[in-house]
């Protein structure tokens, strides 16, 4: 595959395509994925592919975009309204961290960036089902609360966007740049608990 296109062509068996491009790149990472491999596990034709996704980076990119959205939205679904914002925020810090940590968010991480100043296209894709969704949906959650009172930020987009930066912590990092092993709840829960007290810190009212 060659450069990627600066839109994804859709047609009737792109969702198709997606799902089998979503299962190949789960089980073997976005190197190990072929072409050939994805055409079949969606039972399509290799022109097929190419037509609705002219490059393999175009097409991780679209998958990770479909499953930042499905669980940012499956995690406003959880995030139960009018819970204490204890609860709320630690919810919400653990599946970001979870995601930060899995094979699937480093895949994506290293892949993004990695090509970005190439393909400035599959940055901005990137950030957008990225950083931007994590600050536009942690603002959904935490409006209701600076309405009640509860919270005080006067910058909202500055305020998810730290959220988003505090359940980084180190472990992050580390997971990236293989010195962690494996991660285990304890790490997680060290994090989480850490971007929750310092956020309530600063936003509480």
């Amino acid at each position: 595959m060659s450069a990627p296109a600066a839109e994804i062509k859709k047609g009737r068996k792109f969702d198709q395509v997606l799902e089998g491009a979503r299962r190949i790149f789960m089980r073997d990472g976005f190197e190990g994925a072929s072409v050939d491999e994805i055409a079949r596990e969606a039972q399509v034709s290799k022109a097929t592919l190419y037509s609705y996704f002219p490059d393999k980076r175009l097409l991780f990119s679209e998958v990770a975009r479909v499953e930042c959205n499905r669980q940012a939205e499956e995690a406003l679904e959880v995030i139960g309204k009018g819970a204490p914002i204890d609860h709320v925020l630690h919810e919400a810090a653990s599946r970001i961290v979870n995601f930060f940590v899995s094979d699937f968010g480093q895949q994506v991480f290293r892949i993004c960036v990695a090509e970005a100043h190439r393909f400035p296209e599959l940055g901005k894709r990137f950030y957008a089902s990225g950083p931007a969704l994590v600050r536009e949906r942690m603002s959904m959650v935490l409006t209701p609360y600076v309405e009640a009172g509860v919270l005080r930020i006067e910058d909202m987009d500055l305020a998810a966007n730290q959220f988003g930066e505090l359940c980084k912590g180190d472990l992050f990092i580390r997971s990236l740049c293989g010195m962690c092993g494996e991660v285990t709840e304890a790490d997680i829960e060290r994090v989480v608990n850490g971007a929750v007290e310092m956020f309530l810190a600063r936003y509480r009212a």
